[in-house]
């Protein structure tokens, strides 16, 4: 069963927690054990896995990827984003979660997370849960 979800950024970069969508198509689906692929399909955007219980975390994120990937003049990428290509391929644009048992394991303080790394934008997220 395939889920597609809009996800709405409000600054250039943020971490923005996905945990909803991700219980929706897992109710929805009425899958009880099997895995979940949670895809974005954009250049500039990813997904990932991190803590969940400190907001500082997302926050450092941002400030660390900044820092190791800024914006150089020296890019020749005509969009002038080249730092939010770099920052999509390093976080991947993709995750694979298991199903056990109705639920998605996940380590104690961890979530799911869309991360935008050119917004504020409308961006597509799918999930896809398959059972078995």
């Amino acid at each position: 069963m395939l889920f597609t979800f809009t996800v709405t950024s409000k600054m250039r970069e943020e971490y923005i927690n996905i945990d909803a969508l991700v219980e929706e198509a897992l109710e929805k689906s009425g899958v009880e054990a099997g895995i979940m692929t949670i895809f974005t399909p954009h250049t500039t955007a990813g997904i990932t896995i991190n803590e969940n219980a400190d907001p500082d975390v997302t926050r450092d994120l941002v400030y660390g990827m900044n820092m190791t990937f800024d914006n150089k003049k020296e890019y020749r990428h005509a969009e002038g984003n080249s730092d939010s290509h770099m920052k999509s391929s390093l976080t991947g644009a993709s995750e694979t979660l298991i199903i056990d048992g109705g639920e998605v394991i996940y380590g104690t303080w961890q979530s799911s997370y869309f991360a935008e790394f050119d917004g504020p934008r409308d961006r597509k997220v799918h999930i896809k849960v398959i059972e078995g």
